[in-house]
C-alpha cells in the first residue's frame, strides 16, 4: 500500500472514530483527524448528553496520542441548512425525518469530503459498522455497500442514501470488527476514549429536547385528540405473496390499495383529548399523549397537520398500526446500486427495513410508472411518512427511498 495515500478521518470523539484513525494509521495511511462541529444551540442540546466541547477535545487528545494531524471545522451553517431546515420542514409536514441518514449523504460524505479533497485526502474515513467492497460489472467498477460484521451494531441503513461516487471516495476501518472488539483495541492503544459510552441522538449533535427543538420554528397550536376505533380501519389481510420463482403479477390499483397510508376523517373517531400540535407527533408513538382513563395505551395511527388533528387506536395491537406495504415516489428511489435498478414493470425481492436495527423482512419490490411498490411478507407496524426505507440482497444494501 501506497504510504502517501492519504486518509482524513472524521474523528468525533468517540471510540468506534478513535480506532479507525488507529487502524488506518497501522495500515500505513496518512491519517489526518477533522472534528466538525455541527451545532452552536445549547439551549435544545441536553448538556450533560455528548457536549461538543468535551468531544472536541477527546478528539485532539486522540489525535495527539496517534501523533497525527487534528483540526477542527466548522460546518454549522451548512447543517442547519441541509439538516435543521429539512427536519423542521418535514416536521410541519406531518412526516418523520431521518436526520442521522440525511446527515451522512448531505455533511459527511459532501461537505466534509469536500473539506478533506482540499487537504489532497484520497478517501475520508468514519467509524460507521458496514463494509465496503469493490467488484467488477461489465467492465465498470462497482463499490458494494455491506453489512457490518457486528450484528447488533450494523450501520448500513444509516448510509443507505449515498451513492456510488460516494462510496468510491469512502472507507470503513471498523466495519470488519465487533464492538467488543473495538473497545479492547482502545484500550490496549491507551485511547481516552476507550471506556466512554456510546453518543447518542442527532448526528454530531448528541440528544436533543425534541419539542423545545421544534417549537424554535413551529408553534404549539391546539388540537384534538381522535380514537379511531378498531373496526372502522378499513384494514385489509395480507395478500400470499408467492416465492421469487413465482412472483405476484399485480396492477398499480391493486397495489396501492396495499401501499398507500390510510387517510382518516374526523368523523372516523370519537375526541378523547387535546394536543399542542399534530407536528409534534409521529407513527406509532405512545409517550406524550396525555390520555387517561382509556384502559389500553393509546398509539398514534396518523396525525393530520393541515387540519391538526392526531388519530389514535387502543392498544398495541389496533390495525391502524400495520400496514402490508408502502410506496416510494420515482424521484425518491435511490439505487447504490445503479446497475440493478429495476425497471417499470419489473418486479424482485429483497429483505427490507424502515429504521435502525429493525430486523430485515422479506418484500416484493413493483416498479410502476410512479415509484416503488413495496409488499410486505407480513404486515409492518409504524411505517410512517418520511422515513426511509432500504432494501438489500443478503447483506448488501441496494437501495434505499423516502416513504410517501
Amino acid at each position: 500500500m501506497n504510504k502517501r495515500t492519504r486518509v482524513v478521518v472524521g474523528l468525533s470523539g468517540g471510540v468506534d472514530s478513535s480506532v479507525a484513525a488507529y487502524l488506518l494509521q497501522k495500515e500505513g495511511y496518512e491519517v489526518i483527524g477533522m472534528f466538525m462541529k455541527n451545532w452552536h444551540d445549547e439551549s435544545v442540546t441536553l448538556s450533560n448528553e455528548c457536549p461538543w466541547m468535551e468531544d472536541s477535545t477527546d478528539a485532539m487528545l486522540v489525535a495527539d496520542k496517534l501523533g497525527i494531524p487534528f483540526q477542527a471545522i466548522d460546518l454549522s451553517a451548512e447543517y442547519k441548512e441541509r439538516i435543521v431546515d429539512y427536519m423542521f420542514a418535514e416536521y410541519k409536514a406531518g412526516r418523520t425525518p431521518n436526520p442521522d441518514i440525511l446527515c451522512n449523504r448531505e455533511i459527511k460524505f459532501d461537505i466534509f469530503l469536500k473539506a478533506a479533497e482540499k487537504l489532497k485526502a484520497d478517501f475520508v474515513a468514519t467509524g460507521h459498522y458496514c463494509q465496503k467492497d469493490t467488484i467488477q460489472v461489465g467492465g465498470r467498477r462497482i463499490h458494494r455497500l455491506l453489512a457490518g460484521a457486528d450484528p447488533n451494531k450494523d450501520q448500513s441503513y444509516f448510509l443507505c442514501q449515498l451513492s456510488q461516487d460516494q462510496l468510491a471516495k469512502a472507507l470503513f476501518p471498523i466495519g470488519h470488527l465487533q464492538k467488543s472488539e473495538v473497545r479492547t483495541i482502545a484500550k490496549e492503544q491507551e485511547l481516552i476514549t476507550a471506556e466512554k459510552k456510546d453518543s447518542q441522538g442527532l448526528c454530531f449533535i448528541g440528544k436533543v429536547k425534541l419539542p423545545t427543538f421544534l417549537q424554535q420554528q413551529l408553534k404549539p397550536k391546539k388540537g384534538d385528540i381522535l380514537m379511531i376505533p378498531a373496526e372502522a380501519v378499513i384494514y385489509q389481510q395480507k395478500l400470499a405473496i408467492a416465492g421469487e420463482n413465482q412472483p405476484v403479477e399485480m396492477n398499480r390499483e391493486e397495489l396501492a390499495a396495499q401501499c398507500m397510508p390510510f387517510r382518516y376523517q374526523p368523523a372516523h373517531g370519537e375526541k378523547v383529548g387535546e394536543h399542542q400540535g399534530a407536528h409534534y407527533y409521529t407513527i406509532g408513538q405512545r409517550k406524550g399523549l396525555n390520555v387517561g382513563g382509556t384502559g389500553k395505551p393509546l398509539f398514534v395511527i396518523a396525525t393530520d397537520t393541515r387540519q391538526n388533528i392526531i388519530y389514535t387506536g387502543l392498544g398495541e395491537d389496533h390495525p391502524g398500526l400495520l400496514r402490508n406495504g408502502l410506496f416510494v415516489p420515482g424521484e425518491d428511489m435511490h439505487w447504490i446500486r445503479e446497475d440493478l435498478k429495476l425497471q417499470t414493470y419489473q418486479h424482485a425481492r429483497y429483505l427490507a427495513r424502515i429504521r435502525y436495527r429493525q430486523p430485515l423482512s422479506g418484500v416484493t419490490l413493483y416498479m410502476m410508472e410512479d415509484g416503488g411498490y413495496f409488499l410486505f411478507d407480513e404486515p409492518q407496524r409504524g411505517i410512517a411518512s418520511g422515513q426511509f426505507v432500504a432494501w438489500y440482497r443478503g447483506n448488501e444494501a441496494i437501495g434505499s427511498g423516502t416513504i410517501y
